[in-house]
C-alpha cells in the first residue's frame, strides 16, 4: 500500500502533470511544424531551385538490385535530414520568439512602479492622532 500511495502522491503533484501536458502539447507542436516544413516551406523552396523534392534527395551508395530483392538499396538520405533541420530551425525560431515575448513582459511588469505600501494600522493611528493635535487651538 505505501507503494501506491506514495506513486499517487507523486502523480497528482502540480510539477509532473505540468510536465505532462508540455509533453503532449509539444508533440502535437511537433507534428504542426513537420506539416509546415514538408508542406508548406519545401515545396516553394524546392521550386525554386528546379522542382527538387528535399525529402526525396539521396546519395546511393549502393544500388538496389531489380533481379533479386535480397539486395536493398543503401544510400544517406540528405534531403530528409535538410528538411529536420528545416523544422529545427522553425522550432528554435518559434521558441525564441515565446522567450523574448514573456521576457518583454516580464521587464514592462517590473519597470512598473509598486503602489506604495498601506499604511500599517499602527501608523494611521499614529497620523490620525497628529492631524488631531494639530486641529487643537495653541493657548
Amino acid at each position: 500500500m505505501g507503494m501506491v500511495s506514495e506513486f499517487k502522491d507523486f502523480v497528482s503533484r502540480g510539477n509532473v502533470i505540468d510536465l505532462a501536458v508540455g509533453v503532449v502539447i509539444g508533440a502535437s507542436f511537433g507534428k504542426i511544424v513537420t506539416s509546415l516544413v514538408e508542406q508548406v516551406v519545401m515545396p516553394p523552396i524546392g521550386l525554386l531551385l528546379g522542382e527538387v523534392d528535399f525529402s526525396r534527395l539521396k546519395w546511393v551508395l549502393s544500388p538496389e538490385d531489380p533481379t533479386t530483392e535480397a539486395i536493398e538499396e543503401v544510400a544517406i538520405r540528405y534531403g530528409a535530414f535538410l528538411n529536420t533541420v528545416i523544422q529545427f530551425a522553425i522550432v528554435a525560431f518559434v521558441i525564441f520568439l515565446m522567450v523574448k515575448s514573456i521576457n518583454r513582459m516580464r521587464r514592462e511588469k517590473a519597470a512598473e512602479p509598486a503602489p506604495p505600501a498601506a499604511p500599517t494600522p499602527t501608523e494611521a493611528l499614529l497620523v490620525e492622532i497628529r492631524d488631531e493635535l494639530k486641529a487643537r487651538p495653541k493657548g
